[in-house]
């Protein structure tokens, strides 16, 4: 059984180079370094470099509800809220922040652009963008949807209305959808739609085969692989297993980033954050107030995307614990061997159990 103990040096052999936890035997940070799957995707402390499985858990640590006081001092003076990064100096980070926390669409932002723009439904058109980190990586687009509902008491989602962006917050499909079965609750204090935006609108099915057709990009749906320098498209959203079902759309899970189940993200229970509170957390703006647009959404879910896409870890041929490669880099015919090994040693070796979207742009 492993605790924490005072440091000596004869425990501080024991101790864990990533999160710090300290045992009492050697055998036992081994065999947490087998299950924790450690790596310089996880995000860490730019203070004391402590290693935290999502950045609630950093935030936590940050700035409590038990901080610890040396970080949390130097962070209240030169921490960023946003994205917790540590900076030189007070006007170093009043310099970065005014880059880190964006601007919201509310107001006439996202209603002026949707009104210029007009309901779009043809996605015949040439999209030929690149990552805005100028490598040829995978095309990336945002889908959201707004739901009606159906069934005797109104509960059923049915989707309504979808929305479909590039990384640059170009709207390239927005359509109403017409319904499969009735509607009994229109939801329109959030969703804003009415019985008679529905009624001439494009079928789900022609919906569906639309969206599907423009992902794969010509490419075999049985052919996908992630990066493979196929045409395919990485697909961003929150909650997009709900999305996609309702659409009656397949996508291969290897193509689709969710802010909703992407580790770092999620709360420090490994339960998924609310995309309210993630854009309000880690872009500093608010989001679905009263009526709710599927563009905002789609805005929101791209540029939480492409910040942690931005990250800039330490590019490793093989990063995934799943690699064939690291599968046996803390076998348990090794743990002779492993117990010779510092700590620092074994985090060398040591992968990530969850795809890092920074390597989406290698």
């Amino acid at each position: 059984m492993d605790s924490y103990i005072r440091e000596t040096p004869e425990t501080l052999r024991n101790k864990c180079a990533a999160c710090f936890r300290q045992f009492n035997k050697l055998e036992h940070l081994v065999e947490h370094m087998r299950t924790s799957y450690h790596s310089v995707h996880e995000p860490a402390c730019g203070i004391c470099r402590k290693h935290c499985r999502s950045f609630e858990s950093l935030r936590e640590h940050l700035i409590g509800p038990l901080p610890k006081q040396e970080c949390r001092n130097i962070f209240s003076t030169r921490g960023c809220r946003f994205c917790l990064a540590i900076f030189d100096s007070p006007y170093a980070l009043r310099i970065h922040q005014d880059r880190c926390q964006l601007s919201g669409l509310n107001g006439s932002g996202v209603l002026g652009r949707l009104s210029n723009l007009g309901i779009r439904d043809n996605l015949a058109m040439d999209y030929s963008g690149r990552s805005t980190r100028g490598g040829a990586g995978p095309q990336v687009v945002a889908l959201a949807c707004k739901m009606v509902g159906g069934g005797s008491d109104g509960s059923l989602d049915i989707c309504a209305r979808v929305c479909l962006i590039d990384e640059f917050e170009n709207i390239i499909f927005h359509s109403y959808v017409k319904p499969p079965i009735p509607v009994t609750n229109y939801r329109y204090e959030t969703t804003g739609i009415r019985p008679e935006y529905l009624r001439d609108a494009m079928p789900v099915r022609q919906v569906q085969k639309k969206i599907q057709d423009f992902l794969c990009n010509g490419e075999p749906m049985w052919k996908i692989r992630p990066r493979s320098g196929g045409k395919a498209r990485i697909l961003v959203g929150h909650g997009l297993d709900h999305d996609l079902d309702r659409l009656q759309l397949e996508y291969p899970s290897v193509m689709i980033r969710d802010t909703a189940k992407y580790p770092p993200l999620m709360k420090t229970s490994k339960l998924s954050n609310s995309l309210k509170y993630l854009t309000q957390a880690y872009l500093g703006y608010d989001i679905q107030s009263g009526i709710q647009d599927p563009y905002e959404d789609c805005v929101a879910t791209m540029r939480l995307y492409m910040r942690m896409r931005s990250q800039n870890h330490r590019v490793e041929d093989y990063p995934l614990a799943s690699d064939p490669q690291n599968r046996n880099n803390f076998a348990s015919w090794r743990q002779t061997e492993l117990e010779r090994m510092t700590p620092e040693q074994m985090l060398e070796i040591s992968r990530s159990d969850y795809y890092c979207w920074c390597l989406d742009s290698n």
